[in-house]
């Protein structure tokens, strides 16, 4: 049986075998940075403001870290650091949701950890290290309760929040960065926004016309605009902004009268808790979209088997899989299919 006091010291030894490839990165100001490969450090891409900076060992030695390239989709920079001998952490699984986490950073003040909970998903391609962040912590390890490296982390993302880049997904971007410096882009030159098809009907069922404004949920936004800038799913704030503020808006300007805003009122009360679609809404000339044969009204429902809830997340799952096949479900004509398309690279 195992005793608080095994668990104590199982932590103890996996925060001190993950201390041993965290380094000291002096950027723009104090940060971790994680050991994956000879030489090699990912650390914050956003604190790095010159092509050189000073990195700290474990064992108190200075070295240069000469910038190989950055990737803005992660935050990841990738440091060459000569004569760096520490070891890369082995790669492992976060595992299940509620297993113990411990994120590692290294400030300048020495090492540091603190402990957290698997949330158990990975969301917009990052990893919620349900542990406490703290000063320097951002380029450190995220490792699981044998030590393994599970992912990088990063408290810049969202304020008040720990999150890590999940371990595979750092490795690809430290390949690449080593081997090209850059990390390509992924795009299918699709603009989309959503659609809620109720709980009780088929995608096929719903309808359009209790859409605010037409099946595209209004002209007052055009082909490609995410929600956030006006439509059914949040117009921004203040008079005459969008549907939420109420009936004060000026006509022609995004306000609401009644009439529709009562109709608001109806399609999310009909539609809560229903499936979510993302309906094609452009087509970009000669992109990758185009060659798979999407056409204006097509209806998005899931990427390799998994839904949508946003445009955003479209974007985001394509974005890291530039040269890649994937498989599209798509509504056309009231029937479902599959639709295979190369994911192109800016």
């Amino acid at each position: 049986m195992t005793t608080l006091s095994d668990l104590s010291t199982a932590m103890a030894d996996a925060v001190e075998q993950a201390a041993r490839s965290v380094v000291t990165v002096r950027a723009a100001r104090p940060v971790s940075g994680t050991v994956v490969g000879d030489g090699l450090v990912l650390t914050p891409a956003h604190l790095l403001h010159a092509d050189e900076v000073p990195v700290i060992t474990p064992d108190g030695q200075t070295r240069t870290g000469v910038v190989v390239g950055r990737d803005p989709g992660s935050d990841l920079a990738l440091l060459r650091v000569d004569g760096l001998t520490i070891p890369a952490l082995t790669a492992g699984e976060a595992g299940r949701a509620g297993e113990l986490l411990l994120a590692v950073g290294r400030p300048p003040g020495g090492v540091q950890a603190s402990l957290g909970l698997n949330p158990g998903r990975v969301r917009d391609g990052w990893l919620h290290a349900g542990a406490q962040p703290f000063p320097g912590v951002s380029g450190g390890a995220l490792v699981n309760a044998q030590g393994e490296l599970v992912g990088v982390l990063n408290a810049g993302v969202r304020r008040g929040q720990l999150l890590a880049v999940p371990a595979a997904r750092a490795a690809r971007v430290a390949d690449l960065l080593s081997r090209e410096g850059r990390v390509p882009r992924g795009y299918l030159g699709l603009a989309t926004q959503p659609v809620h098809f109720p709980a009780a009907a088929t995608p096929d069922e719903v309808d359009e016309d209790a859409l605010p404004g037409g099946p595209f949920g209004g002209g007052r936004f055009g082909p490609g605009r995410p929600r956030g800038e006006g439509g059914p799913w949040g117009g921004r704030r203040g008079p005459g902004r969008g549907p939420d503020h109420g009936g004060h808006g000026h006509p022609g300007r995004g306000g609401m009268d009644e009439a529709r805003l009562e109709k608001l009122r109806r399609f999310r009360e009909r539609f809560a808790g229903g499936r979510v679609g993302l309906t094609v809404v452009q087509v970009e000339a000669g992109s990758p979209g185009q060659a798979a044969g999407f056409r204006v009204g097509d209806v998005l429902l899931a990427l390799d088997g998994e839904g949508f809830t946003h445009p955003a997340e479209l974007l985001s799952r394509v974005r890291t899989r530039a040269g890649e096949t994937v498989t599209l479900r798509v509504l056309r004509g009231g029937e479902e299919q599959d639709v295979t398309v190369s994911v192109g690279e800016r």
